[in-house]
């Protein structure tokens, strides 16, 4: 149901002729479902960042495209800049973003690798999480000997590109080669301090940044460096893993700064360098004032930091995703220096923004939706309805969990409480994306029925499309099943051991689920009746019916419990 999400990061040889940029951004923007963050360019480097994402695919498309103008518009071979590269296109990283793994991240940057080494004819070397020898993690080590050293790397058999041509001819004299690769995310993240002072600023970020200080004899200031046998410096590492860190001085705000660059969420995330600065700050008399997010942010590092100051707090978790990010804003102090706007600044509600083509139901108003629902529009109908009902239910266990986490008295078992509404905020979650999905499931048979039928292939294609279409809206309904059953998993054991107070609101909630299971039900089987393959009906139909007596029975469980405790 969730989309996955990448992040493109190209770097172009061309820093100071922003028409030529533009013809390449032009390409990427030309690609539907996908959106262009941000374009960087550098004077003195002669190179300029682009980036980009969207759902893989898109955005492998829109790699692809951009790769070839640059080809075409950039000469490698009149090329002259401080950074080091040996490509139009130097580097074309991809990076995991959301409800995607690194793994899967690797397949999409080796197929684009591919694809630009045969179709553009242009020498492509697979670096970092991408890379197929271990030598060729190094972006360096692939990209030694810049441009200049193109042709004899292309002569060398150690050195054979990944993909594309092993020589250096006319074509690849202009175009160069390209570093082709999967990585982390990036995040850019200041920590603000109560001080003007640089030096006390650099010397937190000396404490938290991995690659630490030197480390000298005596005064740790003013004593001799020490070095190891072989006459290398010898550094004292920090605390944080994945992290650089700097301290500067912010001239605009009047304030010192720990700037960061945190190149592996998953090893040290925002929240644990904000707290860990704090810490370290606290230690030598300073006091953090906030923080600030340079670039764009993913959902779930803003979802995880809400989580993990509501957890310090002894809080329920299982709260609404709004509030989490919340949580997170006010935590970290993200307002400290100008408003952070979710909207603007986490990548899937840009994304979300740009793409949306229309108002989802789940976004309207209570009133709204009613008003829909009675039109005389044909969607939303029982299906979307049941989803809704589904979603309601568990929310009300929900409620449930969060109010017994939150009751006097029982505060030693707050963290049971809190598992039980993360839970079910899963579930009413994942029952609010069908309340969309059953109307998309709709909107998917009339389009199907909407294809050209002159021809016989047309006839072929269409059927083809109406029966792909109608499987589809039987399995809509049945998921939207599936969850409003298991979701009464959680409104059971609300009514079992959450708080007496609310005892009867668990058993609305079993009510609204059990309705939106056989409202579902429904919707599966009128729809099965059009469906040619009877053996997926028979078995889909044995499986909802099995379903539907076991949510009927549950409920009857759970309302006794319920009308017992009144």
């Amino acid at each position: 149901m969730n989309k996955k999400i990448i992040e493109c990061v190209p770097n172009f040889s061309e820093g100071n002729d922003m028409s030529i940029i533009k013809q390449i951004t032009d390409e990427i923007e030309k690609i539907d479902g996908v959106k262009l963050l941000d374009v960087d360019p550098g004077k003195a480097t002669n190179r300029t960042v682009v980036t980009f994402v969207g759902e893989p695919d898109f955005v492998l498309d829109a790699a692809f495209a951009a790769v070839k103008k640059a080809s075409e518009i950039i000469d490698m071979s009149k090329h002259k800049g401080e950074h080091p590269r040996f490509g139009a296109t130097d580097v074309c990283p991809l990076v995991p973003v959301s409800n995607i793994t690194m793994e899967e991240t690797v397949e999409y940057a080796r197929k684009l690798a591919k694809r630009l080494g045969e179709e553009l004819q242009i020498p492509i070397y697979c670096y970092e999480n991408a890379a197929f020898d271990e030598k060729r993690k190094n972006l360096a080590y692939c990209r030694a000997g810049e441009y200049e050293g193109l042709a004899n790397k292309l002569a060398d058999p150690n050195m054979k590109p990944d993909f594309g041509p092993a020589e250096f001819n006319d074509r690849v004299k202009k175009t160069g080669a390209t570093a082709v690769s999967a990585r982390d995310f990036l995040v850019a993240f200041n920590v603000n301090l109560n001080t003007t002072s640089t030096r006390r600023a650099n010397a937190i970020a000396f404490d938290v940044r991995e690659k630490g200080r030197k480390k000298r004899e005596g005064n740790p200031l003013t004593g001799k460096l020490v070095k190891d046998k072989d006459g290398n410096q010898v550094w004292i590492p920090g605390s944080l893993k994945s992290v650089k860190a700097i301290g500067w001085f912010i001239e605009e705000f009047g304030i010192a700064q720990i700037s960061m660059n945190l190149t592996n969420i998953s090893i040290t995330s925002v929240h644990e360098a904000f707290d860990e600065v704090c810490k370290r700050a606290d230690a030598r008399g300073i006091r953090v004032t906030g923080s600030e997010l340079v670039g764009l942010i993913p959902l779930n590092a803003m979802l995880d930091a809400g989580r993990y100051f509501l957890r310090k707090q002894k809080r329920s978790v299982g709260v609404s995703d709004k509030e989490l990010i919340k949580i997170a804003i006010k935590s970290m102090g993200l307002n400290d220096l100008y408003e952070f706007k979710p909207d603007e600044k986490i990548i899937e509600y840009v994304l979300e923004k740009e793409t949306s083509k229309q108002k989802k139901l789940i976004d309207m108003s209570l009133t709204e939706f009613m008003e829909e629902t009675a039109s005389e529009s044909p969607a939303p109908g029982g299906g979307s309805i049941s989803a809704y009902m589904g979603s309601l239910g568990v929310a009300l266990a929900t409620m449930v969990a969060n109010l017994s986490s939150h009751k006097r008295g029982w505060d030693e078992r707050w963290e049971e409480f809190s598992d039980w509404a993360e839970k079910g905020k899963y579930y009413h979650d994942a029952l609010n994306k069908m309340v969309d999905e059953d109307t998309n499931a709709f909107n998917k048979i009339m389009d199907a029925f909407a294809l050209p039928k002159k021809s016989d292939k047309e006839k072929e294609i269409r059927h083809k499309a109406i029966q792909d279409a109608t499987k589809y809206a039987i399995q809509v309904p049945f998921n939207t099943m599936k969850l409003a059953f298991e979701s009464m998993e959680v409104i059971k054991a609300m009514a079992d051991i959450g708080n007496p107070n609310s005892v009867t609101d668990a058993g609305v909630g079993a009510l609204a689920a059990r309705s939106a299971v056989m409202g579902a039900y429904l919707n599966v089987k009128i729809n099965s009746s059009d469906l040619e393959d009877k053996q997926y009906v028979k078995d889909i139909l044995e499986q909802g019916k099995e379903i539907q007596n076991k949510a009927i029975a549950l409920e009857n469980e759970i309302l006794k419990i319920v009308n017992e405790k009144i």
